[in-house]
């Protein structure tokens, strides 16, 4: 019997071994790449900052300019051309001819394989690019200098907290004002509405978006950080009433009945006591409604656009426009995550006691 536990417990582990390695490999790439230069990045994969094996330039031979490399020529005692010079021709003592660059540049590298020790050519340059609005200038693959817009980074982070912090308190304060009204308060259609809200749950909002987009085109709210505010409030609502019902329907009924007993009226119970006492639930909803507000794309897309671009719409941006520019794109995506995972650590330790509100009984 304990070979078979201890057993199945070696395989528990090392499945969850295996997910945390396949989870945390790309994410690592992605986090080298985004502090590599631009020429490194292309020319190389994000692996070869490591010790590993590889060709590595011994020196350089500069073509004679007055060679027509349109046809074979004479170099390093062989002959070759330019085509295959430039995907590496192999010598016999084992070294490797690479052309450089274009026709233009004349240059020949020289190289032989053996083991690299890190390559630590790291740099800060990819995220101040990132977050510029302004003209950002880089090298590629082959030594060309490129010129781009910067996509403001930097303004759409600001745009996203100005949308996910009120999107998230406000859907909060509300769900918990009406959560202790259907757990504690006895009116009539308590029990239908709260199925309603309950029910609400599972409606895609992708339904929704036409509707309230003509309205706020009428109201003339689109494009403002009003309309995002109202419409998060309104997604998020019945997933938040559902879940801090559950939390406040737990809270033991001798507490209310003696603040009751002393005078207190439902406003007081509801500020002095359900709200101290609702700090696991309200944090776990917090961190949920936070991350979705953060990490949407199509709402934000559909009722900001341009007018406010949000870190979704802006990355989104990036990869359309320039979707070769990979020291972009992967710092974008790690100055995206600082926020979220500041929220989710800082809340993390009512996450678990949040969720399991309502599931143990006695």
């Amino acid at each position: 019997m304990k070979k078979r536990k201890s057993s199945s417990g070696f395989w528990v582990n090392f499945v969850l071994i295996l997910i945390c390695v396949v989870w945390l490999v790309p994410t690592v790439g992605v986090l080298v790449t985004s502090f590599r230069e631009p020429q490194d990045i292309y020319g190389s994969g994000w692996w070869t900052v490591f010790p590993h094996k590889g060709w590595t330039v011994a020196n350089e031979i500069n073509i004679d300019p007055s060679i027509d490399v349109d046809q074979p020529f004479q170099i390093e005692g062989i002959t070759s051309t330019f085509t295959e010079l430039r995907q590496g021709v192999k010598l016999n003592d084992g070294r490797l001819l690479q052309w450089v660059g274009n026709k233009r540049t004349h240059l020949v590298d020289v190289k032989t394989y053996g083991w690299i020790g890190f390559d630590l050519k790291l740099t800060l340059k990819n995220y101040k690019d990132t977050m510029s609005g302004g003209t950002v200038t880089y090298l590629d693959a082959s030594g060309n200098q490129i010129q781009r817009q910067g996509n403001d980074l930097g303004g759409a982070f600001l745009n996203s907290i100005a949308v996910a912090v009120p999107s998230t308190i406000i859907p909060i304060l509300i769900a918990a004002f009406a959560a202790y009204g259907f757990a504690w308060m006895n009116f009539p259609g308590r029990k239908v509405l709260f199925t309603i809200v309950v029910g609400l749950i599972v409606v895609p909002l992708q339904i929704a978006l036409v509707p309230i987009l003509q309205d706020y085109t009428a109201l003339n709210l689109n494009g403002t950080y009003l309309a995002m505010w109202l419409a998060h409030t309104g997604f998020g609502l019945p997933l938040a009433v559902y879940l801090l019902y559950n939390y406040i329907g737990e809270l033991p009924r001798d507490i209310l009945e003696s603040a009751f007993i002393d005078g207190a009226s439902h406003f007081t119970i509801f500020t002095k006591l359900i709200l101290p006492l609702s700090v696991p639930a309200l944090a776990s909803f917090a961190i949920f409604q936070f991350l979705w507000v953060w990490n949407d794309y199509l709402v934000a897309l559909i009722f900001l656009g341009d007018r406010n671009r949000v870190v979704t719409v802006a990355l989104a941006a990036m990869v359309g426009e320039k979707g070769q520019d990979w020291h972009l794109l992967t710092s974008g995506a790690f100055i995206s995550m600082i926020l979220p995972l500041t929220v989710f650590f800082a809340l993390q330790r009512y996450f678990v006691r949040g969720l399991m509100a309502g599931s143990v009984k006695g």
